[in-house]
């Protein structure tokens, strides 16, 4: 009697556990999933960063689901160097056939499968016999004797140092074959997840029609930034902890450039291009090539001077004040009286669509380069108000901050 009520309580606890396991998806904006997504779609080792306990894993079974690989999960710091770079077989004629390196067998099972996800979990508590092993799985796919199919993707997850037990710094060269990814929590997503209902990861759309204009752009810019600042090139951080991060290097720009035609294919945000190529260049070089890249998508302001009636000018402050400072250094260059009269209808233009303190300076040097026999344009009168404002404006901030 006893053990038939038990197996009945032990029923009713599966069907709870069941239950409780039951969730849906639903479309959801995710940057860093979305990041992580275009980055496994380009066939790049990407490398999750986050305290534990913070969805890495639940993040990767979901990838796999989506993309509708097998998930096979290697713990790093639990194997051995050989696991990686295959046990050494002594065959009949060593001489003469050499000794081949054993894989192991999840390795087999990748390779007979043909596709797979491979996920190594706790990469920073990796010894450095283990790191200086993993070199050759991420970057040359290979696992003793044998190659992982282009089907299979890498994906890697590391605690920081500081949460990690028994925890080592990365090796700068297994790190500058990653991108780096960031992950954190979003209070709202995990409220509604406990609730049952988790973000969908989707992955990005492709447009096949955009491909060939994608990689040009990429490789476009990629260039232009290095040309211009070739110490970028190369530039291994001095400290331990961020050599263990994303750094500038020729290989790493190679995946930038990867990186930017995929998400341009994909027409990605901003905010996802940025986390991708800090993730694979660093900070510094990053946010070096995203305002290259914002500036390359300037319009031009031979155009704008052609047209100022129909002239769309950009919405952020930043790049508005460049493309005004822009129109106004081609008029000095080429100056016509029609050249002139069109900057300031631009700059009216720019005075009733946005800030008007960003019409000021380049206001003011447009009123320069007139011409005395150039009448002066009737759009001056409307520029006089804003510039007069935003002048006594700053005059006042002025005597503010002397006063304190």
């Amino acid at each position: 009697m006893p053990s038939s009520t038990s197996d009945s309580q032990l029923t009713i606890a599966t069907d709870l556990l069941r239950l409780l396991g039951e969730s849906t998806t639903e479309p959801r904006p995710d940057n860093q999933l979305e990041a992580l997504m275009l980055a496994v779609a380009a066939d790049l080792p990407v490398l999750l960063w986050g305290e534990p306990g913070i969805g890495k894993t639940a993040a990767l079974t979901q990838l796999a689901q989506t993309l509708d690989l097998p998930l096979t999960t290697v713990i790093a710091s639990v194997h051995e160097p050989s696991d990686f770079s295959g046990l050494p077989i002594i065959g009949d004629d060593p001489a003469a056939q050499g000794v081949p390196m054993a894989p192991p067998e999840w390795a087999v099972r990748l390779v007979r499968a043909g596709r797979g996800l491979l996920f190594l979990d706790e990469l920073s508590t990796a010894p450095p016999a283990v790191q200086a092993a993993l070199l050759r799985l991420v970057l040359e796919r290979r696992v003793g004797s044998l190659t992982l199919p282009p089907g299979v993707r890498i994906v890697a997850a590391a605690n920081p140092r500081s949460s990690a037990a028994d925890g080592w710094e990365l090796s700068a060269p297994l790190a500058n074959r990653f991108v780096h990814l960031n992950w954190v929590h979003d209070h709202e997503v995990v409220v509604r997840g406990l609730g049952g209902v988790w973000p969908q990861a989707v992955l990005p759309q492709l447009d096949p029609e955009k491909l060939a204009a994608a990689v040009e752009f990429a490789r476009r810019a990629v260039c232009v930034l290095l040309t211009a600042r070739p110490k970028l090139v190369h530039r291994m951080p001095t400290g331990e902890a961020r050599r263990g991060g994303a750094w500038a290097s020729p290989r790493s720009w190679d995946m930038a450039v990867r990186l930017i035609a995929f998400a341009t294919a994909a027409n990605s945000s901003r905010d996802v291009l940025s986390l991708l190529i800090r993730g694979t260049v660093g900070d510094g070089p990053g946010f070096e090539l995203l305002t290259s890249l914002d500036r390359m998508e300037l319009p031009d302001p031979e155009t704008l001077l052609a047209d100022p009636a129909r002239a769309v000018l950009p919405e952020r402050g930043d790049l508005r004040q460049a493309v005004l400072d822009g129109v106004v250094a081609a008029v000095r260059k080429h100056p016509e009286k029609s050249r002139w009269d069109a900057a300031w209808t631009l700059l009216v233009k720019a005075i009733e669509t946005g800030a008007p303190d960003l019409v000021v300076v380049p206001a003011t040097t447009l009123a320069t380069l007139r011409q005395e026999d150039w009448d002066v344009p009737a759009a001056i009168e409307q520029l006089a108000g804003a510039v007069s404002v935003s002048q006594r404006a700053d005059r006042a901030a002025a005597l503010v901050r002397a006063g304190r």
